[in-house]
């Protein structure tokens, strides 16, 4: 990492010499500035034509340009002069505007294109949200640009965690948030975070060329390089003298972070129309979790070190090449590395283990103009990944349930994955119709796995009296060869229509095709629909409304579980009732015992979820919104688990299959029923704040926790329809920046909601099944309420001019950022366990009231 970062800092060094040295012979200034919708969302490949005010044709233009991959253009040696600046785009209205150039360059200017028939509009800045019919211009979208970023209080620069809380649960998948950067779905943003142009969230929710409804995705788009040399060089520290105790430690953890992160690109040196952006960070946390235990000998209270080291490394180079196509190059590399992982809580400092991960990728994307009405684009991407987790300590693993975790973590694994992904779409604009198809391939992956875990054991006890008697409830072992290989495929096929009925009516119909290798399900077509109508004259006011099938996927761990442990590869053992410390009778062997396996259910379809909305949107002022929409979920054989083979009622004594001890069969068997009414406020909100507020009340019901989750009695799954683990009743959510004067900057986010549902257990292993998940008779499912939460974060940042030449701000920018301002505990686990001493308590939270401060050098 210090050869990566010292190379970055000779490239960026070079560079601002090169672009202090103004070329030979240049005459004129530039023209420059930004393309995006009504929504706020940039638009790459856009045609930006600069023409003399008054020529006949467009032969006489000056230069024709595309905008980059963050909706930008700029026009070079531009003599001073009155100008049309003309901007067309596929299934967009022409615009154009008349630009005065004199001696200096005018400001770069955000020119927002309309749907064909709608009033156009040039604004300067952007961002800002208008009301339309257009079908994909939904206005409770959440959309933030660079600039926003860069003002907003963000933990460690965690952009994709800062907006995720803006998802709905019931939206996100089996395989989690869906994150797509520059148009491909990927693992994680392998770029740092001052290399991100813009974050869009529920943009065009039934749009098929998604597998997932907008609020299951997050969509990034990254910056190009530019053509002209510029960058940014942050760093931020955090220190516990600056950070309240939290409400669980006996004594403030010595903690501390720092981060170094930046980017720089412009134009590549002797290669026309291509440019570079080079962007990396590295940090550093000396972090600590806090153990909160009982054992035996008494309460266990301890700060326990957990080091953690980051480093990125991403680069990107963008070729023009003539009028109509634009390639881009990007390799990234990312490393990480965890120690003492898995400490905290009940877990004692003995069953840490130690995490690194490396990933590397490189990626091709290609668009190309083939006509005014045809647009393709391509993308290709090729991975390798690398993952290893070793146990600090290699003893046996012993549990206490809610009490204490010791002995060794028994987790030792290897994961490696060689994947690549491919995106091929075309868009055809004529007349009302806007049509694009394409297919992708989410995931092609060959995955390995060599599994080491619990080849030691795990003694489980439901109470800290059973454990001092010795009474343990199950053990449970792994032997045999733990490697697997597997190939994971995810193919997918769509084609949608944006029809333009009228100028204040649209409808987008749409169809799509999902298939996953190991489901013998091959019929998962998903139609979409939406549509927009602005009633009266002044179209200020939209109604809105849509519906979709969205196809879920499995995932890789089902998959790897089914592999190995088919009763053959690696033999994983329950003993139930066994003896203590040793698990065996007198004479028996571990290998004599029946082994436990997992398998897929015949007839096990691919999930699938049925979500439908319907809003009206108004227009309140030239920049302020308001959406009110109500969102209902259907979920539909969803994905679950259950031990097939448990002891039967009424006594639950003995396996059906005594060949076998548990049989944990995958199934597609659950529901899901969730409904919200969301309001959504966007835009200049007052004089001095602008931002966007979300309310949500809402309500959801399901009967599975996921894809490994088994209910207590698989028997009996009559209690388990119940409030969802992430059930909030009320959820708000708000972000934005308060611009009162020059010292007066301030961003802030707040986040509050009602609690969450939990389960009310025996602590016991009521059905024998070497699980102790058994609730009271007549116990429903998290039938417990946990309390609500509430966060507020703040930045105070104030800009300093260092220098200006040639047109060009060089800016130092100090800040300060504050988390959990109010220092409010929010408990983040309650136990439900009847046999805990901690029963109807909180044993953790989250973060106190914590300081950073951060400093950035642009230029």
């Amino acid at each position: 990492m210090r050869r990566s970062l010292t190379i970055f800092l000779t490239i960026m060094s070079v560079a601002r010499l090169s672009a202090q040295t103004p070329a030979r012979g240049s005459a004129g200034v530039a023209v420059a500035g930004v393309v995006q919708d009504q929504t706020g969302a940039i638009i790459p490949a856009a045609q930006v034509t600069l023409t003399l005010a008054g020529a006949a044709n467009a032969a006489q233009a000056v230069m024709t340009v595309m905008t980059d991959n963050a909706g930008a253009f700029r026009i070079e040696h531009v003599t001073p002069g009155t100008y049309e600046l003309r901007v067309e785009f596929a299934r967009f209205k022409p615009h154009v505007t008349r630009v005065r150039v004199g001696n200096r360059a005018p400001g770069s200017t955000t020119v927002v294109l309309q749907i064909e028939g709608v009033k156009q509009e040039i604004t300067v800045g952007g961002g800002i949200a208008r009301a339309s019919a257009d079908a994909a211009s939904n206005l409770n979208a959440i959309t933030v640009d660079a600039d926003a970023l860069d003002n907003l209080p963000v933990l460690d620069q965690d952009i994709v965690g800062a907006m995720a809380r803006f998802l709905d649960a019931s939206s996100i998948g089996t395989g989690g948030i869906t994150l797509v950067v520059d148009g491909m779905e990927v693992h994680a943003l392998n770029v740092s975070a001052s290399a991100v142009q813009q974050i869009k969230i529920n943009q065009d929710p039934y749009a098929a060329e998604f597998a997932r409804p907008g609020r299951g995705r997050i969509e990034i788009i990254t910056k190009p390089g530019g053509r002209d040399y510029s960058g940014a060089l942050n760093f931020r520290f955090r220190d516990n003298r600056f950070a309240a105790r939290n409400a669980f430690a006996v004594t403030k953890p010595a903690e501390q972070r720092r981060t170094f992160e930046g980017s720089f690109g412009g134009p590549l040196a002797g290669i026309p129309k291509t440019n570079f952006m080079v962007s990396g960070s590295h940090g550093a946390e000396d972090t600590q979790s806090i153990v909160f235990a009982d054992t035996l000998t008494g309460a266990v209270r301890l700060n326990v070190a957990t080091p953690a080291t980051s480093e990125l490394l991403s680069a990107i180079v963008n070729h023009q090449q003539g009028d109509k196509h634009t390639m881009s190059f990007r390799f990234s590399h990312r490393a990480e590395s965890d120690t003492n992982q898995g400490v905290g809580g009940f877990n004692l400092p003995d069953v840490g283990s130690n995490h690194h991960n490396r990933e590397d990728e490189l990626s091709y994307g290609q668009q190309t103009v083939i006509s005014p009405h045809l647009l393709n684009e391509f993308r290709f991407m090729v991975g390798d990944e690398r993952e290893t987790r070793v146990s600090v300590r290699p003893d046996r693993r012993i549990v206490v349930q809610d009490a204490f975790v010791g002995g060794g973590a028994q987790n030792d694994t290897l994961r490696t994955e060689h994947h690549f992904t491919l995106v091929e779409t075309v868009t055809w604009s004529r007349g009302p119709h806007t049509v694009k198809t394409g297919f992708n391939i989410p995931d092609w992956s060959w995955r390995g796995f060599d599994d080491r875990s619990n080849t030691g054991g795990t003694f489980s006890f439901s109470s800290l009296q059973d454990y001092a008697l010795g009474r343990a409830y199950a053990f449970t072992q792994q032997l045999g060869n733990g490697h697997t290989l597997f190939l994971e495929k995810i193919l997918g096929a769509f084609i949608q229509d944006e029809i333009r009925v009228r100028p204040n009516l649209s409808v987008d119909m749409g169809l799509r095709y999902d298939w996953q290798n190991f489901f013998h399900d091959n019929n998962n077509l998903a139609p979409r629909f939406s549509f927009a109508y602005a009633p009266g004259e002044k179209r200020d006011t939209v109604v809105r409304g849509g519906a979709g099938v969205f196809y879920d996927r499995s995932g890789e761990g089902p998959i790897r579980d089914i592999l190995r442990y088919d009763g053959q590869h690696l033999l994983r053992y329950v003993i139930v009732d066994p003896g203590y410390p040793n698990p065996l009778a007198p004479g028996q062997t571990l290998g004599a015992q029946p082994v436990s396996i997992v398998r897929l259910s015949p007839d096990a379809p691919i999930p699938y979820t049925i979500q439908y909305s319907t809003a009206i949107e108004r227009q309140l002022r030239p920049k302020t919104t308001l959406a009110i929409t109500f969102v209902g979920s259907r979920g539909v054989d969803l994905f679950r688990s259950r031990d097939v083979n448990a002891p039967p009622p009424p006594a639950f004594a003995s396996r059906p299959d005594p060949e076998h001890g548990v049989v944990r069969q995958i199934e597609s068997a659950g529901r899901l029923n969730a409904a919200s009414l969301q309001f959504t406020l966007r835009g200049q909100v007052t004089k001095f704040f602008n931002g966007s507020a979300e309310y949500s009340f809402g309500r959801a019901y399901n009967d599975t926790n996921g894809v490994n989750w088994m209910p207590p009695n698989s028997y009996d799954l009559s209690l388990e329809y119940a409030r969802a683990d992430f059930n909030q009743r009320h959820r708000l959510e708000l972000f934005g920046i308060v611009n009162a004067g020059k010292n007066l900057n301030v961003g802030a986010s707040l986040s509050m909601a009602s609690g969450r549902p939990y389960s009310l257990t025996t602590g016991g292993d009521d059905f024998n099944t070497g699980s102790a998940n058994a609730r009271p008779a007549g116990a429903a499912r998290n039938s417990l309420e946990g309390p609500g939460f509430a966060n507020l974060d703040l930045r105070w940042s104030r800009e300093f001019v260092v220098s200006n030449l040639h047109g060009r701000k060089h800016t130092l920018t100090a800040g300060v950022d504050a988390f959990n301002v109010l220092n409010r505990v929010n408990y983040s686990y309650f136990v439900g366990n009847m046999s805990s001493p901690f029963f109807g308590h909180a044993i953790a939270a989250q973060a106190p009231r914590r300081t950073q401060f951060s400093l950035r050098v642009r230029y």
